[in-house]
């Protein structure tokens, strides 16, 4: 099941190269899969070209989605200073849209990572 996942996000990349509108998201979604096949460092790739490229579309809903599990990445690796340094700035730019589920687990992470602090 999980390869024929990245088969559909390999096939997903080939057929819209030129579409770039939703490559931040495809990005992270792949790097989630890495991290369910213990490869974190790939991970790490993916959720950082993610972020970069969300963060040159001005795409704030790809980066925050991006960051946030780059955030808990950082955050497995005993690193939760890192993870709210990224994860924070981000969040905190919405100024609407709190119940949508990409804020509330962003927000779930930062309460997190504050009351292990």
């Amino acid at each position: 099941m999980l390869s024929d996942a990245f088969t559909t996000i390999e096939v997903a990349f080939k057929a819209n190269s030129q579409d770039v509108i939703y490559r931040p998201n495809v990005l992270t979604l792949r790097g989630n899969l890495w991290l369910k096949r213990g490869r974190s460092e790939l991970a790490d790739a993916d959720f950082r070209e993610a972020i970069t490229q969300a963060r040159k579309m001005k795409a704030k809903v790809f980066e925050l989605r991006a960051a946030t599990s780059s955030a808990r990445l950082l955050q497995s690796r005993g690193d939760r200073k890192g993870a709210r340094d990224l994860l924070a700035p981000i969040h905190d730019w919405f100024t609407e849209g709190f119940d949508t589920a990409d804020l509330k687990d962003a927000k779930a992470l930062l309460d997190e990572l504050d009351r292990a602090s």
